[in-house]
């Protein structure tokens, strides 16, 4: 009996997950334990395993697009056992039924949509709309067409470039043709759905497609009018417009020209400037993996057209004035978004304090001496911010508005900067860790963060972050709260300066933190005991490994 495979909830914040890539096509045969596919999520990509053993059937959703959890993935059954059915939620019987009924009535109103449908079937083209590449992804921005009106398309061939809130991502097309009509221009932006582009038989009237896209839904208002028995007519489009991503689909599982590349590969790719199509791919089948292109060596015409390139951009006259515009990404706005939402629900105010650093550096220095791992500030840091956490737990807590949450275990997010924006990394049960165990956690979550490489375990549940900036020669600054959690702690660098120590003048290290707290939950008086606290270890390290 055939099986629905639905999209799992990876993650306890995923609502959605977007199909990176399809490893197995309709037709082929699935066992237990297979992966089937991969699927992004904002912070990961992760393989989707096959529980049931069978034929794939079908496949309901096309690579590059978003499915949100329990939706339709595939259909995975016996070979030629009918799988509509589960689809539609009806009988097949009951289906056939539905599609009789508008035909038999006598009514001009009913024979109208009817004929819209065939006739907009029978244009030899196909829409292209605007894929959900990321969960949080409302609009996507054309980044670049590398295909121009008029020009031959194949299936697996890349159309254009979008830029999302998360990455810029390569649009593919799923269909032969040529590229018919472009609805944005590059730069501009398009909803979710929204049309991109048209691509068919040269000649073919893709106005009428476009105009019977646009104004779909208005077709049902005149049937409701008819008879009682139009909710039945309403849903006999419903299958066929469903049908044509599944067919997109096999289009491209089925092309040859296709570079085959995992997503990490592909970003990394993008990152260094390297021509994916020119890397040899070492992965099962040919496909190109991480190693493969840290490895690439670009020939010499590669790099002969990037120093050309490079001449060209220095050759720019000085003096003159100058400026260029970006328009927001997606990832930017998405950022401004949480912050601001962050920054204007959450009342906050700020708590600084001066931290004498003498004894900090002596002990970093002897246990570097003396030591296999190397200790740096930071881990210091960590490692005494959750010791002052189980001595003042209120800290250590959460808003969840009608109620707080006083967390009895201690996960420190650590703010990772990375190209595309910031990520946090979560240190679990820093309290119980010793100083080297949390400076290889540190090390390895940050190169994680950096490579995108995070699970969803490396990244959720913090109940306390850490932010910082002493690193780029920061002295103090203020940070936004991290939801769920009610403090953050803004780290600055440490500075050598005069400070006054029994009555007398003398040279000392000091560091500033800035404690950002959310009112509704931490008050004046609570925040000053942990910093306090914070003062206290720092500047007598050996408490720390009591």
């Amino acid at each position: 009996m055939a099986e629905i495979i639905r999209m799992p909830k990876m993650s306890d914040t995923m609502e959605e997950g977007v199909i990176a890539s399809w490893l197995k096509n309709v037709g082929d045969s699935v066992k237990p334990g297979d992966i089937l596919a991969e699927v992004e999520t904002d912070k990961a990509t992760m393989e989707l395993e096959s529980y049931e053993e069978g034929i794939l059937l079908y496949v309901g959703v096309k690579e590059k697009d978003s499915v949100p959890v329990n939706g339709i993935i595939a259909i995975i059954g016996e070979k030629g056992e009918a799988f509509q059915h589960l689809l539609s939620g009806v009988t097949t019987d009951a289906a056939k039924a539905e599609e009789v009924i508008p035909a038999s009535s006598p009514a001009p109103v009913v024979a109208e949509p009817k004929t819209a449908a065939v006739s907009t079937s029978s244009i030899p083209a196909t829409v292209v709309t605007m894929p959900k590449m990321s969960d949080t992804m409302q609009e996507g921005t054309i980044a670049a067409w590398l295909k121009k009106v008029g020009e031959s398309v194949k299936s697996g061939e890349i159309i254009a470039e979008v830029e999302t809130d998360k990455a810029t991502m390569e649009l593919e097309s799923y269909e032969d043709g040529v590229l018919l009509y472009i609805g944005v221009e590059a730069g501009g932006s398009v909803p979710v759905d929204g049309i991109i582009a048209v691509i068919g038989e040269r000649g073919a009237d893709y106005q009428s497609l476009l105009t019977a896209h646009q104004s779909g839904g208005q077709v049902i208002a005149p049937v409701e009018v008819a008879s009682p028995a139009v909710p039945a007519a309403v849903t006999t489009p419903t299958p066929e417009i469903a049908q044509a991503p599944v067919k997109e689909v096999f289009a491209s599982a089925s092309g040859n020209e296709r570079v085959k590349a995992s997503p990490l590969a592909k970003k990394i790719a993008s990152e260094k400037g390297v021509d994916i199509r020119q890397v040899a791919g070492t992965g099962e089948g040919g496909r190109i993996v991480k190693r493969d292109i840290e490895s690439f060596v670009p020939t010499a015409a590669t790099a002969s057209s990037q120093v050309s390139s490079s001449q060209v951009v220095s050759s720019a006259v000085l003096g003159q004035e100058s400026f260029r515009e970006e328009k927001v990404s997606q990832m930017r706005k998405t950022i401004a978004k949480r912050l601001a939402e962050s920054k204007y629900s959450a009342p906050h105010f700020y708590l600084t304090m001066e931290i004498n650093m003498d004894k900090a550096i002596e002990a970093r220095k002897s246990m570097n001496e003396f030591g296999t791992v190397k200790i740096s500030f930071n881990d210091l840091v960590i490692k005494a911010s959750a010791a002052a956490l189980r001595q003042n737990p209120k800290v250590n807590s959460s808003w969840l508005g009608d109620k707080i949450r006083y967390n009895d275990h201690i996960h420190i997010g650590m703010a990772v900067a990375v190209e595309e924006g910031l990520l946090v990394p979560v240190i679990r049960f820093a309290d119980q860790l010793s100083l080297s165990q949390i400076s290889n956690q540190a090390k390895s979550l940050g190169q994680k963060a950096k490579n995108k490489e995070l699970q969803p375990k490396d990244w959720e549940g913090n109940t306390f972050t850490i932010s910082n900036l002493g690193m780029f020669g920061i002295d103090e600054f203020t940070a936004i709260i991290n939801p769920p959690d009610a403090c953050i702690l803004a780290v600055g660098g440490i500075k050598e300066t005069v400070i006054v120590k029994d009555g007398q003048m003398k040279v000392g290290n000091v560091m500033k933190v800035t404690l950002s707290c959310d009112h509704r939950v931490v008050d004046g008086a609570v925040g000053s005991a942990f910093l306090q606290t914070l003062k206290g270890l720092l500047e007598d390290p050996v408490r720390i490994l009591i």
